[in-house]
C-alpha cells in the first residue's frame, strides 16, 4: 500500500496497458478524441457540464481544452501532495489564480486579500477585479481577527464577501499569514446561501513544506512553473481542493481556455518524480546562505524565517504550526539602496539575474523594480519591500560555490 506522494509520483494515475506498455506516459498531442458511440459522446458532454448522464459510466476523453490523458494523470498526482480530492492544471500560475477568482466572483462581491502579494496577483485584484465592480480589501500579516472583521465592516462588505485570498509566506518578505485564522474568518462571514471560500497561494513553499488544506483552506493555488516544474523550462499553474470546488474551477477553465497543454503537463510529470529531492537540497543550501548573510558587512537585514530576524512571537508560532521547513527563498537588504543592489546583481558570476523561483539553478532579482514594479511605492514601503532588497531563489548547487559568488558580488556592491 503506497502512502508517500514521492512514491506515488512514479506511477499513480497511469495504466501502461493503455499505452502499449510504455513505462512512462506518452505525450498525447491530439486535439480531439474518438467516441465509441454517439450515446457515449452525449454522456461525456453531459458529465463535462456537471450533470448526470443518461446511463452511469466513467467520464471519458472529449477534447484537449476539456481533458487529456497527460493532464488527467498530472492532476491526479498533484492533488496527492496537498491531500486534495481533485486538482486542475493550468497554462500558468496567473491563469490558475485568475480563473479561480473568476469562477466564484461576480460584480458586487468582495475579496479580502493579504499584503504583500506577488505583483501579478496584486495588479489583477486591485485593477482588473475593481474594474469589474468587485470590491477589494487588503490586510497585513500582523492584523488580528478582530481588526480584519472591523476592516470588512468598515468597507460595507459584510454579507458581500465571497473569497479570502492569501499568499503565505509573502513574496518577497517571507511574512506568514495564519491560514487557520483565515479559515475562521471565512466561516465568520459565510452565510447559508453565500459561503466564503479561502484560497491560499502556496507557491513559495511548494506542495512539500506546507499543506494549507489541513488548516482549513478550500483551494490551494500554485505557480507550477516554480518548485513543481523545478527546471525553469515550463510555464504552468495548478489548483487543488474539494471535488465540487475544483469542478467549478474546471468549468471556468474550459470557457476561458486556460488549461495546460499536453507537453508541459508531461514535463511536470517528469519533474514531480524529483520534487522532494530538489526541494530538500535547495532548503539545505538556503540555510547555509542565510547564515552567511546574517552578519556580513553591507547586508542590513536578512529575510529568512530560520534566523527569526525581526519575527514576532506570533509569526514564529505560525511558522512552527504551518510549515515543515524554512524553505529555499532568502531576501536581504543591501546597504546603499538600489544602486548598491544593482552593483551586487551585476557582479554575480554564477547566480543568474532573472525573475522566477524554485528552479534547480539559483536566481537573484530586484523586487522593487522587477516583480513588484507595478505595486504602488507607498504600498511597497508599507509592507517592507525596500529599494535595496534582493530576492534570492536558492538552487541545488553546492552551497560553498554560491556563497563565494555572493561574497565577491557583495564586495563589488560596497565599492
Amino acid at each position: 500500500m503506497i502512502k508517500s506522494p514521492e512514491t506515488a509520483m512514479m506511477g499513480h494515475g497511469y495504466k501502461p496497458e493503455l499505452s502499449e506498455g510504455a513505462v512512462k506516459p506518452p505525450v498525447f498531442l491530439t486535439s480531439t478524441f474518438v467516441f465509441h458511440t454517439a450515446e457515449e459522446g452525449k454522456d461525456f458532454f453531459t458529465m463535462a457540464h456537471g450533470h448526470t448522464p443518461a446511463q452511469e459510466r466513467e467520464m471519458g476523453l472529449i477534447y484537449s481544452r476539456i481533458n487529456n490523458p497527460n493532464i488527467e494523470i498530472l492532476e491526479e498526482r498533484i492533488r496527492l501532495w496537498d491531500g486534495g480530492a481533485d486538482a486542475a492544471a493550468f497554462s500558468s500560475g496567473m491563469s490558475a489564480i485568475s480563473t479561480t477568482m473568476m469562477a466564484f466572483l461576480k460584480p458586487g462581491d468582495f475579496i479580502l486579500f493579504s499584503n504583500p502579494l506577488y505583483g501579478g496577483s496584486h495588479k489583477f485584484i486591485q485593477h482588473f477585479l475593481k474594474e469589474l465592480g468587485i470590491g477589494t480589501i487588503g490586510f497585513s500579516a500582523g492584523d488580528s481577527f478582530e481588526s480584519i472583521v472591523g476592516q470588512v465592516a468598515a468597507a460595507g462588505a459584510a454579507g458581500k464577501l465571497k473569497m479570502i485570498f492569501v499568499e503565505t509566506p509573502a513574496n518577497p518578505t517571507g511574512e506568514v499569514i495564519d491560514v487557520r485564522m483565515c479559515s475562521e474568518l471565512a466561516k465568520h462571514f459565510s452565510t447559508e446561501d453565500k459561503p466564503v471560500l479561502l484560497a491560499v497561494d502556496n507557491t513559495y513553499m511548494g506542495p512539500l513544506w506546507s499543506r494549507p488544506l489541513q488548516f482549513g483552506a478550500d483551494i490551494v493555488l500554485y505557480s507550477a512553473t516554480k518548485y513543481i516544474g523545478g527546471h525553469s523550462d515550463v510555464i504552468a499553474g495548478a489548483a487543488v481542493g474539494g471535488k465540487s470546488i475544483i469542478q467549478s474551477i474546471k468549468a471556468a477553465r474550459t470557457f476561458f481556455g486556460t488549461i495546460i497543454d499536453p507537453h508541459p503537463a508531461w514535463m511536470l510529470l517528469r519533474s514531480l518524480e524529483t520534487l522532494k529531492l530538489r526541494m530538500d537540497a535547495a532548503a539545505q543550501n538556503a540555510a547555509h546562505i542565510a547564515a552567511f548573510l546574517q552578519n556580513y558587512p553591507g547586508v542590513e537585514k536578512v529575510y529568512y524565517p530560520g534566523l527569526r530576524t525581526g519575527m514576532s512571537e506570533r509569526q514564529q508560532q505560525i511558522y512552527a504550526e504551518q510549515y515543515t521547513s524554512f524553505g529555499a527563498m532568502v531576501s536581504f537588504d543591501v546597504a546603499g539602496g538600489e544602486p548598491a543592489a544593482f552593483r551586487f546583481l551585476n557582479a554575480l558570476r554564477h547566480i543568474k539575474l532573472a525573475v522566477s523561483l524554485g528552479g534547480t539553478e539559483s536566481l537573484a532579482q530586484h523586487p522593487w523594480s522587477m516583480t513588484h514594479s507595478g505595486v504602488p511605492e507607498s504600498e511597497k514601503l508599507q509592507y517592507g519591500i525596500t529599494e535595496g532588497m534582493v530576492r534570492l531563489s536558492v538552487g541545488i548547487e553546492h552551497h560553498e560555490d554560491l556563497i563565494r559568488d555572493m561574497e565577491q558580488a557583495l564586495h563589488a556592491a560596497r565599492l
